[in-house]
Parts: C-alpha cells; sequence; structure tokens
C-alpha cells in the first residue's frame, strides 16, 4: 500500500490491469490513482479498456459522483433508462442514485478513464 498523503508520480505501466467485481467479458482496468496505489483519500482515478462485447453490470452509487471520458472507440453507455452511443471525446457525469452500466458495442476497444469520488459509497 503506497504511503497516505504523499505526492508522487506513476507510469500507467506500473500498474497491472485487473478485471474488477461486476466487470465481464475482458473489461480491464488499471487502477492508477487508488488508496492501495497511490494513498489517495477522496479519489479513484481509473483507466480502462473494454474489448468488444465486455461491459461493467448496472448498479448504482448511494453518494459516490462518477465522471467517464471516452478516449477512443465506442460503446453503449445507460443511464437510469436511457441507452445512448458513447465515443470518442464524450464525458459522462453520473451523480448518485443514477442506475447505469457501459458496454462495448463497438468492433475495436473502447478505452476510457473513469473518476469516482469519493472513495466509499455509504
Amino acid at each position: 500500500m503506497a504511503e497516505k498523503g504523499k505526492a508522487c508520480i506513476r507510469n500507467i505501466a506500473e500498474e497491472p490491469w485487473q478485471q474488477f467485481p461486476g466487470h465481464f467479458g475482458g473489461a480491464l482496468s488499471k487502477a492508477l490513482v487508488h488508496p492501495d496505489t497511490t494513498g489517495s483519500a477522496q479519489l479513484d482515478y481509473r483507466i480502462s479498456t473494454y474489448q468488444p462485447m465486455a461491459y461493467v453490470e448496472r448498479h448504482v452509487h448511494k453518494v459516490q459522483e462518477q465522471v467517464y471520458h471516452v478516449l477512443d472507440g465506442e460503446g453503449l453507455m445507460e443511464i437510469d433508462d436511457e441507452t445512448k452511443v458513447v465515443r470518442k471525446h464524450d464525458v459522462i457525469f453520473i451523480p448518485p442514485g443514477c442506475w447505469h452500466s457501459i458496454q462495448n458495442s463497438g468492433l475495436g476497444d473502447l478505452t476510457f478513464i473513469v473518476v469516482t469520488t469519493p472513495l466509499k459509497d455509504e
């Protein structure tokens, strides 16, 4: 575990790809800024790459806010009962209480940043 509250510089290659719970079909992420990797107290910052047909199951957060920033590829983003195509340069804000999921519906990888705060959904 990283030292809490200490500034750091990391290279993306330092963090291994993981498939977090609730993510399926090659939905991989790197936890770049997280208590376990940098000692962050309020922020979870990940880069994710989803292979075609990969997805995160529909879920909701009680208090957490999220921002998704699509870097490459395209997919389907469901927020509550609405599904929209998302692609490069789209930025999606998800407030607490919104059911959501994202899936890669494209032909190549879907790559995006996810920022979540606070760390715990309580």
